[in-house]
């Protein structure tokens, strides 16, 4: 099993940045994928940022350029730091992991309790 804790979140003025962190633990073999998903009110969820067990990443396009997803192995944790933050990227950022099971090694989707990001204009 897997628990994901991610933090971070708060309220920032247009221009400013936050980083997002989610440390994940419990068992599992390996960590396949570690990003975050976001939601706004009257939106559906959204890929944000992935990063993938060959060392890729995936940015959503409306991030590209202004978000970056980086992982520290020893820690389990995944950060995603966001700098030029704009009003529309107010949502809550729920942190996903996929990781292969102890045992079985099938594979298993986790989430994170999200956290409030809000950019003031």
């Amino acid at each position: 099993q897997v628990q994901l804790v991610e933090s971070g979140g708060g309220l920032v003025q247009a221009g400013g940045s936050l980083r997002l962190s989610c440390a994940a633990s419990g068992s599992f073999f390996s960590i396949n994928a570690m990003g975050w998903y976001r939601q706004a009110p009257g939106k559906q969820r959204e890929l944000v940022a992935i990063w993938g067990s060959g060392g890729s990443t995936n940015y959503a396009d409306s991030v590209k350029g202004r978000f970056s997803i980086s992982r520290d192995n020893a820690k389990n944790t995944a950060y995603l730091q966001m700098n030029s933050l704009k009003p529309e990227d107010t949502a809550v950022y729920y942190c996903y992991c996929n990781t292969k099971n102890l045992g079985s090694l099938r594979l298993r989707d986790s989430w994170g309790q999200g956290t409030q990001v809000t950019v003031s204009s």
